[in-house]
Order: C-alpha cells, then sequence, then structure tokens
C-alpha cells in the first residue's frame, strides 16, 4: 500500500464517503483521514481490522507466555496433563 495514495482530507471523506467505504471493502486498504494538513484518523475496511486485532491478540498471547517462562510461572507438560487426567477421572 502507497501510503501516498491513501491519505485523504476530510473534506474528501465528506463529499466521496459512500466511494471510498466501496474502495476500503472491495480493496482492503487502509485510509489516513487528515485535517488542517495533520493526520487525525485511520480508516479501514472490517476484515482487515479483524486481522489486524487477531493479530495483537496472538502478539499479546506470545508475551504474556514469554513473561511467565522468564518468571518461571509455568507448568511442565508432564504436570500439565497430569491435572488434566485428574480432572477427567474426578468428572
Amino acid at each position: 500500500m502507497k501510503l501516498s495514495e491513501s491519505v485523504k482530507p476530510i473534506s474528501y471523506l465528506k463529499a466521496h464517503a459512500s466511494e471510498m467505504l466501496r474502495d476500503l471493502s472491495n480493496n482492503q486498504k487502509t485510509m489516513v483521514i487528515t485535517q488542517n494538513g495533520e493526520a487525525k484518523a485511520v480508516l479501514q475496511d472490517i476484515k482487515s481490522y479483524e486481522e489486524m486485532q487477531a493479530s495483537l491478540a496472538l502478539l499479546k498471547m506470545l508475551s504474556m507466555s514469554s513473561k511467565s517462562k522468564d518468571q518461571k510461572k509455568y507448568k511442565t507438560i508432564e504436570n500439565s496433563f497430569s491435572d488434566i487426567r485428574n480432572r477427567i477421572e474426578k468428572n
């Protein structure tokens, strides 16, 4: 994505909202909206947004996992499976 092609002033958004939404949806684009020459907002199609949110969630889980490992707050695989077996046997 070329950022230079994806920067639009808010006046353009106001005048071409449905056209921009159609373009975003069809091409999975992200647009930067400016006001008084400054970037103020990002307009993105829903699929790209959902993919970005899923990626961020995975990165957060990896970060938390790494932190737990560094703090030695984890169970061995043997202990984990043993706990699972015990829970199953109780039911």
